[in-house]
Order: structure tokens, then sequence, then C-alpha cells
């Protein structure tokens, strides 16, 4: 798992004006981060708007990016949902070739309570044939992993190696740190909350900002790992306003209009998604040229 240390970068997938996945982007946004220094690459998560690919696509896309990051950096594949069943077959249908663990949100919508929130993913980390990192974002799915849940599956579930913490409770992040065990990772799933997460104890962030900036990203990680918050703080309050307009119309609406305005990809989405409103793509244009 010290592979997964440091900063990740939940990349975006692509999209043509047809709709379809624009794999050259793709490429050029792969290489972009690689030179960046970040540290891994996540395909398929929420920011790669995962729920609205085919098994196809997502067989496409997971061969593309393998082969696109050249053994550079590790890969995480994002595979979760609400069907159980499903994720395990998908786990076990997908060529993992060059994949090197699993990203797997909590289900949502149908919003399980903590016993079947545990029963889930042991069923999944039972079948998995890679490390699996479970995902906690209740903003998203409308369901909480609680504290106590994570623990329990950090020290009885041997291949559920890390947890990518988005639930914004501090008290609720910093009680999984005390309990887990030595080699158990938190991840930041906020970039707002980088810095406090890692400086409480946590292993580094899978970042939606460094799609865009990788290299600043990568920087602010190494400062918290080091304990030089001052250099650290300086590089995320340069940052602050980027980040609330990352999210003011959704995600990842608002980090393809960034990447739009930088020529890495063109900020096409896939409904239900749409673009950000007139209003932010101009506060978006002028927050990106006044960076440069």
């Amino acid at each position: 798992m010290k592979k997964f240390r440091g900063t990740g970068v939940a990349i975006v997938t692509p999209f043509k004006n047809d709709s379809s996945i624009d794999f050259a982007a793709m490429g050029r946004i792969i290489d972009h981060v690689i030179k960046g220094g970040v540290n891994y690459i996540v395909a398929m998560g929420t920011t790669g708007e995962a729920p609205t690919l085919t098994k196809d696509e997502k067989q496409a896309i997971l061969s593309y990016v393998t082969e696109a990051i050249n053994s550079r950096v590790p890969l995480i594949a994002g595979i979760g949902g609400n069907n159980t069943q499903e994720i395990i077959n998908c786990i076990r249908q997908l060529d993992l070739s060059g994949v090197d663990g699993i990203l797997s949100v909590a289900p949502y919508y149908n919003k399980p309570g903590q016993r079947g929130l545990l029963q889930h993913f042991k069923a999944i980390a039972t079948c998995s044939p890679l490390p699996v990192i479970i995902y906690n974002v209740p903003g998203r799915t409308g369901s909480n992993i609680s504290a106590d849940t994570t623990l329990e599956l950090a020290h009885e579930c041997e291949n559920i190696t890390g947890i990518k913490e988005a639930s914004g409770d501090m008290a609720q992040i910093m009680k999984i740190i005390r309990g887990k065990p030595e080699n158990f990772q938190i991840i930041s799933g906020d970039d707002m909350l980088t810095i406090p997460i890692i400086a409480s104890g946590g292993s580094g962030v899978i970042s939606v900002l460094a799609n865009a900036w990788p290299a600043e990203c990568g920087e602010l990680v190494n400062h918290v790992l080091k304990n030089n918050l001052k250099q650290a703080r300086e590089i995320h309050f340069r940052f602050l306003d980027i980040i609330e307009l990352l999210f003011i119309d959704g995600n990842p609406s608002g980090i393809k209009a960034i990447m739009s305005v930088m020529n890495l990809c063109k900020n096409n989405l896939r409904l239900p998604l749409v673009p950000v409103s007139k209003n932010v793509q101009a506060r978006i244009q002028k927050a990106v040229e006044d960076m440069r």
C-alpha cells in the first residue's frame, strides 16, 4: 500500500462532442498528471463519471489507461455501486491486468445500515484479487460508513487496505486514524481537507484539483507529510477559491470547465450532468488566468 501514499488523482473521462470517449484527450491528461509528479492515478471514479459508462466502455478505458500509463505510476480502478453481486461480477469479468487496486464507493440510494455496509465490503474483499480501498462520501451516497464499521473492516479484512474519506467529519476521521492497523491508509477524498487529514495521520489525497495542477497538489501533500505546514498552507490558500469553484455546480463539471480553459479536454459531460453555468464559467476563466 506504500504505492498509494501521497498524491493520487481521480482523472476525468473526457468526451467528444458526440459523447463518445475522447481517448486522445485521456492520453494527454495522463501524461500531464504523471509529468506533474502524481504518485498514482484513479480511473472510473466519481470524477470519471463512472455511472454513465457501459461495461464495454469501462474495459476500454482500463485497457487504454493501463497502456498509456505504461507502468510509470500505479493505477486504481473505480468499481462500485449499490448492487453487491453486480460489483463482484464486474470484478470477475473485467480484465484487471495492470491495475494495482480497486476503489469501491459505499452503496448509494438504497441506504444500507452499518451491518449492510459491513457485509457489502466484506463480500467485495473476499472476491477481489487486488487490494480494496473503500470510499466514504455521504454527500453523494446518502449513507455514512461509521468509524466503528471502518475499523472493523480494517482489522478483519486483510484485503481492505484503506479508506478514501470524504465525509467532512474530522472527529470521525481522527477516530479511524487512532484505532486503525498500522498498514491501513486514510486518504483524503476532499481537496479542501487535505492538510488537516494528513496532519492528523492520513497518508495523502485522491484529488480532483490535481487533474489541472498536479505539481502544485503534489508539492502541498509532500510538505504536509514532512510537517512543513507553513509551506503547505501557502499553496492551499492560493487554490482556496479555485477549490470552491470546482464544486459550486458539481463535480466533475467544475474541473472539466477548468481543463477546457487549459486545453486539456473539451467541456463535455454526459447527462444527467451538464457544464457549469455561464457565471461560474466566467469566474473559472478569470481564476485560471490569475493562476497563470
